[in-house]
C-alpha cells in the first residue's frame, strides 16, 4: 500500500477535473457490465455518451489492486473503476478523498430511489456505513445443481450438512464428481467454511473476528475449515482442483462434469447462456448452503454481495459524469436482466421477463431472504484476503492442515 500512502499524503486526491471520457476500468472476467453500458452507450444512454464517450479498459482480477494503488499514487484514477478485491482498498482510497460521496451524489441526481435497498444496506454492510460503490450486480450465494444427475442418483435436495456430504459420497461412488471449484482463485472454496461457520456459529460469527471477540483459531472455527478440508480429503472437488481456475470449474458444472457448484447468482449470466450451458437451463436448480445439525444459523441467511462493486473517482465527477450515472441508475438493472439474465441492486424499472426458471427461482428467493450475511473475506484486510485465498488449494489439496490454514489467516488479520 506504500504508493497509495504517497498519494494519500498529497495533493488533488478530491480536487476536480474535467474527463475526457467515461473511462472505465474493468476485470477481464467479467463482462457483463461492459457489455450491458456499451449496449446502453448506443441505446438509452446514447446522449450522455455523445458527451463523454464510454472506454473501456480490462486488467485481470488479481492485477486490479495492484492497479488502483498505482493508479491512485499517480493520481491518476478512471472516472468509473472496479472496487478493490477487499473493501479495505476502496475504504482507505475515500479517506483519501479520491472516491465521490455517492450517496451524497445520487441524492444531488434524484436518483438514490433507484438503488435497491437490500443492496444499498449490503454496501453499507461493506464499507463501513458508507455508499463507497454502485451494485452493478446484486448476488445471493448457494448451490447449483444437476436436476438430471440428482433424479438418476435418486437424490433429494440436501437440506442439512450431513445430508449433503451423504449425497457427494454417493455421487462419487457412481463415478460423478459431487463438485466443481476454482483452487487458482481460492475464494470459491473459503466461501464454503464462511458458509458452514454462518449455519453452525450463526450470522455474525465473522464480525465477532473483526471485533476481536472470537478467532479463527478457536475450536468452533477450526471445525469449519476441517469440514471443507474433509471434502477435498475425500476427493470430492476432482483431480488437482489447485489448478482449476474459474472459467473451468463453470465448464465443468455446465458441461455435466460435476453435480454441484457453489457460486453466487451473478452465474445466471453462463446459465443463461445456451453455448455455454450443455446441461440445459431447465435442469438446472438452486438450493442454499444446508443447516448444520444444533447450529445457531438459519438456511434463509443468504450470503449477498454486490459483486465486484464499481465506484467513481471524486475528482472527475461533474455535470456530464452525473449525467451517465443518472442513466445507469434509471436503465441498468433492465439492460443486464433483459440481455445477460443478470440481477442487479439497481430497480428494474420496464417489464422483464425472467430468462428462465432458475432465475425465477434466485430473484424470489432474493425478495424472500430475512437476513443477509457475508462472505469469509469481507471483513478482512488485503493483506489477509490474499493469505486466505492463496492458501485455500493448499487445504483442500491436504498440503495444508486446518489448524495451520486458519492460523496463517488469522496471523494475517493480527498484522493488519
Amino acid at each position: 500500500m506504500a504508493l497509495l500512502a504517497t498519494a494519500c499524503g498529497g495533493s488533488g486526491g478530491g480536487s476536480s477535473a474535467t474527463p475526457e471520457d467515461f473511462s472505465y476500468l474493468s476485470v477481464t472476467e467479467n463482462t457483463t457490465v461492459k457489455t450491458a453500458l456499451t449496449t446502453m452507450s448506443k441505446g438509452e444512454c446514447k446522449a450522455a455518451n455523445d458527451a463523454l464517450p464510454l472506454k473501456v479498459e480490462t486488467v485481470p482480477q488479481a492485477s486490479l489492486d495492484q492497479k488502483l494503488q498505482l493508479l491512485a499514487g499517480q493520481n491518476a484514477l478512471p472516472v468509473q473503476f472496479a472496487a478493490g478485491n477487499a473493501p479495505a482498498l476502496t475504504q482507505q482510497l475515500a479517506k483519501s478523498g479520491k472516491v465521490a460521496d455517492l450517496e451524497k451524489e445520487l441524492k444531488s441526481l434524484g436518483v438514490l430511489g433507484q438503488l435497491e435497498p437490500a443492496a444499498v444496506s449490503t454496501i453499507k454492510a461493506l464499507y463501513g456505513g458508507k455508499l463507497e460503490v454502485l451494485p452493478y450486480e446484486y448476488n445471493i450465494e448457494g448451490i447449483f445443481y444437476n436436476k438430471k444427475v440428482f433424479a438418476e442418483n435418486g437424490l433429494k435436495v440436501p437440506g442439512t450438512w450431513e445430508e449433503l456430504v451423504s449425497a457427494a459420497a454417493k455421487l462419487e461412488s457412481k463415478g460423478v464428481q459431487p463438485f466443481s471449484a476454482s483452487g487458482q482463485q481460492g475464494w470459491p472454496l473459503t466461501r464454503l467454511i464462511s458458509g458452514y461457520l454462518y449455519r453452525s456459529l450463526g450470522p455474525d460469527a465473522l464480525q465477532k473476528v473483526a471485533d476481536g471477540k472470537a478467532k479463527l483459531t478457536d475450536p468452533e472455527y477450526v471445525k469449519a475449515a476441517e469440514e471443507i478440508a474433509a471434502l477435498g480429503k475425500k476427493g470430492y472437488f476432482g483431480k488437482g482442483v489447485g489448478s482449476i481456475d474459474y472459467d473451468t470449474a463453470m465448464n465443468q458444472f455446465l458441461t455435466g462434469k460435476a453435480a454441484m457448484f457453489y457460486m453466487g447468482s451473478w452465474a445466471l449470466a453462463n446459465i443463461s447462456d445456451d453455448k455455454q450451458n450443455k446441461v440445459g437451463v431447465d435442469d438446472v436448480g438452486f438450493m442454499p448452503f444446508p443447516a448444520v445439525s444444533g447450529g445457531k444459523g438459519s438456511v434463509d441467511q443468504y450470503p449477498s454481495n454486490v459483486g465486484l462493486g464499481i465506484t467513481l473517482s471524486a475528482k472527475s465527477f461533474d455535470k456530464k459524469t452525473g449525467d451517465w450515472v443518472s442513466c445507469i441508475a434509471k436503465n441498468y438493472g433492465a439492460t443486464a436482466l433483459k440481455d445477460h439474465g443478470s440481477i442487479s441492486g439497481f430497480k428494474v424499472n420496464t417489464e422483464v421477463k425472467d430468462a428462465n426458471q432458475v432465475t425465477t427461482q434466485v430473484r424470489d428467493t432474493i425478495s424472500s431472504s430475512k437476513q443477509n450475511v457475508l462472505w469469509f473475506e469481507a471483513l478482512f484486510s488485503t493483506k489477509a484476503t490474499t493469505v486466505s485465498q492463496t492458501n485455500a488449494a493448499g487445504l483442500v489439496a491436504g498440503s495444508m492442515s486446518p489448524e495451520k490454514f486458519m492460523q496463517t489467516v488469522q496471523d494475517a488479520l493480527a498484522a493488519q
